[in-house]
């Protein structure tokens, strides 16, 4: 076994939630995920949608007990496995979860023979990440960044956008869309009279179309006086699962060195973007026809390797006003489609 050490760390992360073409949706969840050696581990399981067992949105007795776990003060798995990534709906073993044996190794923690295991024992033969690890890593490293956890000092994101506009019913259902997904929403036609420590609690401000150019001046005005240094947002077209995503994409601002995905355009037919570590990318159509009726339709599903991808489009799904989603794990992008 290697000798070298790699380096521990734990950065906030997200699984997003999403309202798929179809009307289902995804669970969100908000987690922890494990830095190795300065990059999210998730990050070398390229198809993977799942979550660590630091999730940051289950009860406090539950995230202490993973938490000790993974200090090696509570029992393993058979074979002396603790699970490190999981299903992010329902967190059941059954469903297939990643699994590694940590164990002590003098001073020093040692994570190694990562597989996929649906049951009791892991077949490392058959299901093992045969070109994952070993990784060492110094102890004092390891349980500081854990114990931290149990201090309460957790990384996490707000999770909180305002919306604005007098439309109503429209961001109405936005609001009711993102709860679904762990999002909370507020609505209001203008930001008058909001203390300035409301205001610095959104990660995001979205625009409704019927917001007046005044309006938007004004609430910027007073977010800059409150200090509030999040992002605003012009909604693209009056269709939820497009707004969801743009505010999805909002919420991410400021993480670009966490983004899987990046540089998404869509003209001439084809859309392109840049791939940072190998993951699944979807990608969705949304479009408003003559008579002001909202179209979804999913174009792409695929797992892509590192580097720039160029995509066709079906024309017929992204005529006239229409707009593109690219959503990974950790990313949404969402971008209009040019001629």
């Amino acid at each position: 076994m290697s000798a070298e050490y790699a380096t521990f760390g734990l950065a906030p992360a997200t699984r997003p939630g999403g309202l798929l073409a179809g009307g289902d949706f995804q669970v969100h969840r908000d987690f922890v995920d494990f830095v190795v050696d300065g990059r999210p581990l998730l990050y070398r399981l390229s198809d993977l949608d799942a979550v660590s067992p630091l999730a940051s949105d289950v009860p406090p007795s539950l995230f202490t007990a993973q938490v000790r776990g993974l200090l090696l003060e509570t029992g393993p798995l058979p074979d002396g496995r603790y699970v490190v990534y999981g299903c992010p709906e329902c967190e059941e073993l059954a469903c297939g979860a990643v699994t590694a044996v940590i164990e002590r190794d003098g001073e020093d923690v040692i994570w190694r023979d990562f597989a996929w295991q649906t049951g009791a024992h892991a077949d490392l033969e058959r299901d093992g990440y045969h070109g994952m690890g070993p990784f060492r890593f110094r102890g004092a490293e390891y349980r500081a960044a854990l114990t931290a956890l149990l201090d309460g000092d957790l990384p996490g994101s707000r999770r909180r956008v305002l919306l604005i506009g007098a439309r109503v019913a429209l961001l109405a259902r936005l609001a009711a869309a993102l709860r679904t997904i762990g999002i909370g929403a507020d609505i209001t036609q203008s930001a008058d009279g909001v203390p300035a420590g409301e205001l610095r609690s959104y990660g995001a401000v979205l625009f409704g179309r019927s917001a007046p150019a005044r309006e938007r001046d004004a609430v910027r005005r007073a977010l800059a006086g409150a200090g509030a240094d999040v992002p605003c947002v012009d909604a693209l077209a009056p269709v939820v699962p497009l707004l969801v995503a743009q505010t999805e994409q909002a919420l991410e601002a400021g993480r670009d060195d966490h983004r899987r995905l990046t540089d998404l355009t869509a003209a001439g037919g084809a859309a392109e973007f840049e791939v940072v570590s190998a993951c699944r990318v979807r990608l969705t159509a949304h479009r408003v026809d003559r008579l002001s009726r909202a179209h979804s339709r999913d174009l792409f599903d695929a797992v892509l390797e590192p580097g720039r991808h160029r995509v066709p489009l079906d024309p017929p799904a992204v005529k006239g006003e229409a707009y593109l989603v690219a959503r990974t794990a950790g990313t949404v992008l969402v971008t209009a489609v040019r001629p």
